[in-house]
């Protein structure tokens, strides 16, 4: 008969080694879960103490720039209707004074006209001296 306690124990010590490599391969899935879970409570621990501040702060930031901004717009709105109608305004009483002033020129030379008619008629008997020929140059001062 053939001696079978050499492979016997070569297979028992195979089975140990097996066992003791599922063990070693399950606490090393083990101690990996509990690093996961102990990085991700870190991760949160430390958004929760140092990024959650900052992200509060940058809103608030945003929200003073909003709000600025906003503002800035409505008085620009307000400055640039000030600014047309200011020019409007200037517009207006450009036309009005040139009219005014066209009127009192033109009255003005009205008055200028019929005073030298008089005195053109007066002085020159009713003769125009602007229909008069142009005098010979011998005859000009």
């Amino acid at each position: 008969m053939v001696d079978l306690s050499t492979t016997n124990l070569l297979l028992g010590i195979m089975a140990v080694v097996s066992v003791l490599e599922a063990l070693v391969v399950i606490g090393l899935g083990v101690g990996g879960f509990l690093a996961y879970r102990r990085v991700t409570q870190l991760v949160t621990d430390l958004e929760t103490r140092q990024v959650e501040p900052i992200r509060q702060k940058v809103e608030a930031i945003l929200a003073d720039v909003k709000a600025v901004t906003a503002r800035v717009t409505q008085q620009t709105e307000r400055v640039d209707q000030a600014i047309a109608g200011t020019i409007d305004r200037v517009d207006e009483t450009a036309e009005r004074v040139k009219g005014s002033v066209a009127d009192k020129v033109n009255s003005a030379v009205g008055v200028v006209r019929g005073v030298r008619a008089a005195i053109v008629a007066v002085l020159g008997n009713g003769h125009d001296s602007r229909h008069d020929p142009p005098a010979a140059a011998s005859g000009r001062m």
